[in-house]
């Protein structure tokens, strides 16, 4: 659980991080003096981590045993500039946190039907 917590986490912080300066910094760069270099190559990179995050998020959330609303959301939080770092947050209090303390408390303190 804890490396799936892991995996998760960083893609969210650089997937969060690349949409970002696409969208903060490439866009206005294409529009003002027509430098596509940020908006094409970083673009790219974005896409192609994004389904890295995607795999990682759905992996973390089958592992959770996520309902399917907050997994589409979990899942749809790359797409949109600063929402990773919100949603990376709310999963570690509400579900990833919960996670691993029930995993490594003591048998007598685990829930029964774990």
């Amino acid at each position: 659980m804890r490396a799936a917590a892991l995996r998760y986490r960083v893609m969210a912080y650089i997937t969060g991080v690349l949409i970002i300066v696409v969208c903060f910094v490439g866009i206005p760069l294409q529009v003002a003096v027509h430098n596509t270099f940020i908006v094409n190559d970083i673009g790219t990179v974005h896409g192609f981590l994004y389904i890295v995050y995607i795999v990682f998020a759905y992996i973390l959330a089958q592992k959770l045993k996520m309902k399917m609303g907050p997994t589409v959301l979990l899942l749809l939080a790359g797409t949109i500039p600063v929402m990773t770092f919100f949603v990376e947050r709310w999963m570690q209090r509400a579900y990833i946190a919960p996670a691993l303390a029930a995993e490594s408390a003591p048998p007598e303190q685990q829930p029964v039907g774990r």
